[in-house]
Order: structure tokens, then C-alpha cells, then sequence
């Protein structure tokens, strides 16, 4: 298993689809339905063993959550903060670089 290329609290952008967001989970390797994985169009299915992130997600129509494997995802932070209004609920804000979590949150984690 490898390590994970980005951490909570990263802004990443899809390499495909138009979105970015910012992590705010990390699973080592591929932790979701096996019906979810197959739904995904098999010329672009993803290897699971790599880490898959959980991203607060936004795009020019709507906000929401995503699950995205590592091999999908780029570095965003130049193009500034998300808007995505559950952000504020788990970080404290972006530092230009990216998102602090609120320490109650990053506790409960340990």
C-alpha cells in the first residue's frame, strides 16, 4: 500500500470532470460498495488499490460530496479557497495553501 499524495485539508481538482473541492477524508485503498465501483463506466474505472479521497465537491451548478482515487485528482490550491458551505463546518479557513481542521474535529480523529 502507498502513502496517500494528499491530506486533509488539500484543494484538488478532477483530472477528468469539471470539479474541485477539498479533502476532508482519506481512505488507504478503495472503501466503498462494490456497486458504486461497477457503476463507474469501465474505460475509466479506477485501480483500487490506491488511496480514495472524500472531497467537499462543488462545480458551477452545486455543491456536494465525492469520492475520487488518487489517480484522478490534481493540486488546486492556486485557484484559491472552495466554496462549499459545509467547509466551514470542518476547517477553520485556507491559509492560501490550504484548509486548517477545526481542532474539536482533528480530536476526534485521533
Amino acid at each position: 500500500m502507498r502513502s496517500a499524495q494528499f491530506a486533509i485539508g488539500d484543494v484538488v481538482r478532477h483530472r477528468l470532470f469539471p470539479f474541485r473541492g477539498v479533502v476532508f477524508d482519506v481512505d488507504p485503498q478503495f472503501a466503498n460498495t462494490e456497486e458504486w465501483y461497477q457503476s463507474i463506466p469501465e474505460r475509466i474505472r479506477p485501480h483500487k488499490d490506491q488511496p480514495f479521497y472524500h472531497v467537499l465537491a462543488e462545480n458551477e451548478q452545486n455543491y456536494y460530496t465525492a469520492y475520487v482515487s488518487e489517480q484522478n485528482l490534481l493540486p488546486d490550491a492556486h485557484n484559491g479557497p472552495v466554496g462549499h458551505p459545509e467547509a466551514a463546518a470542518v476547517f477553520e479557513g485556507f491559509d492560501g495553501a490550504r484548509y486548517k481542521v477545526k481542532p474539536e474535529i482533528a480530536s476526534r480523529a485521533n
